[in-house]
């Protein structure tokens, strides 16, 4: 964890939490069944949210769905019922709310930003909480997926990551899972990113990434006969 990131931008809201606030962050980012979505996920948002300071109107409310919005993860419960990325992400906005001291309008604007990463292709801004709130919801989902444009050695172990935050599903399963994830991400064409400047950085390269994984995980299912 690059702790001067974290640090830089937990500064800015520690004060609108509770004591307790960023220890329950950072046992639940250590947490042993995670890899991908641990802090490395979370300092290379903040990394990108720091470079691109410009774009959103409020960074700082940013920085609260990005430090909250996976708090919670598990792909499967105790009693082995897969767990679906919806219930995580509403998980998570509760965990938020439990910790947060943030006014009332900026509280409502890091939980619907949370709750946005429960569909990222669909989600929408339903209110304009504060003038710029829904570029600012559409940077943050943008910056979310921006990881499908990391170099392909990245990109790679990104998919391994989350193969091992799943390693209770049998193999097959989990690829026909990530090869129908690629396809609708390759499916949402310009669409996969919102804003013209995230198009403009990830677009390209995360097409390719996506093209690329695609084929190579419909060699491996080809390979493992049902």
């Amino acid at each position: 964890m690059t702790d001067t990131i974290v640090a830089k931008y937990w500064s800015l809201l520690a004060s609108r939490h509770d004591a307790q606030a960023f220890a329950t962050l950072d046992a639940a980012y250590r947490e042993p069944q995670r890899a991908y979505h641990a802090w490395g996920h979370i300092v290379d948002l903040l990394t990108k949210l720091d470079a691109l300071a410009h774009l959103p109107t409020r960074g700082d409310l940013v920085a609260a769905a990005i430090f909250w919005h996976d708090s919670v993860y598990l792909t499967r419960d105790p009693d082995g019922r897969a767990r679906t990325d919806p219930e995580n992400v509403q998980a998570s906005a509760e965990l938020f709310a439990r910790h947060s001291r943030f006014d009332a309008l900026e509280a409502q604007a890091v939980h619907d930003l949370i709750m946005a990463t429960a569909n990222h292709m669909k989600a929408r801004a339903l209110v304009e909480l504060y003038p710029g709130f829904s570029r600012d919801l559409d940077f943050f989902l943008d910056l979310d997926l921006s990881s499908l444009a990391a170099p392909w050695c990245v990109f790679e172990k990104n998919l391994d990551d989350i193969q091992f935050e799943f390693g209770w599903a049998p193999e097959r399963a989990f690829y026909q899972g990530r090869v129908q994830m690629l396809e609708s991400f390759l499916a949402a064409g310009d669409g996969l990113y919102r804003l013209p400047e995230s198009r403009a950085l990830w677009l390209a390269h995360a097409r390719a990434n996506l093209q690329r994984a695609d084929v190579d995980l419909r060699e491996r299912l080809a390979a493992r006969p049902a």
